[in-house]
């Protein structure tokens, strides 16, 4: 269950459109996943480069293409703040499937979710991923681990 702080009934919509985007992505499905952004949304994905700008990301449908079948997962440890037009979202994301090379993914990762309702409606403005790296000098991700719930 996600702790929500602000207004129940703007939860109620913003929750519906995180999982109608999170659907786009488990289906592989890059103009939905962009049908929920903003024009001026900023990313800092798992992926290079250190940000993206915009909606214009031409590596999105390269990326799902890499997947056998859909991307799946749940999310753990929820929170949801409003305040007016604009929120945030943060959690442990679980991504599980199938690489087209026969890899198996399943990985949990940090992610932050920034909103702005626009024209009434709530869209994604900033979206942030990420894994915590090793501190033994390494540098290395640290991929393995799972929530402590």
């Amino acid at each position: 269950m996600a702790e929500i702080i602000g207004n129940r009934e703007e939860a109620d919509a913003i929750f519906a459109m995180l999982v109608a985007w999170a659907t786009a992505i488990g289906e592989k499905n890059a103009a939905g996943v962009l049908s929920h952004m903003t024009d001026d949304i900023v990313e800092f994905t798992l992926a290079p480069p250190l940000q993206y700008k915009g909606k214009d990301q031409p590596g999105l449908q390269g990326w799902f293409d890499t997947w056998q079948g859909p991307i799946e997962g749940d999310v753990e440890d929820q929170k949801l703040t409003i305040g007016g037009e604009v929120a945030f979202w943060s959690g442990l994301t679980h991504m599980v499937g199938t690489k087209t090379d026969g890899n198996k993914v399943d990985l949990w990762f940090r992610q932050t979710v920034g909103l702005r309702k626009e024209a009434g409606v709530w869209k994604i403005a900033h979206d942030h991923t990420s894994v915590p790296f090793a501190m033994d000098g390494s540098g290395l991700a640290e991929l393995g681990l799972r929530p402590q719930l």
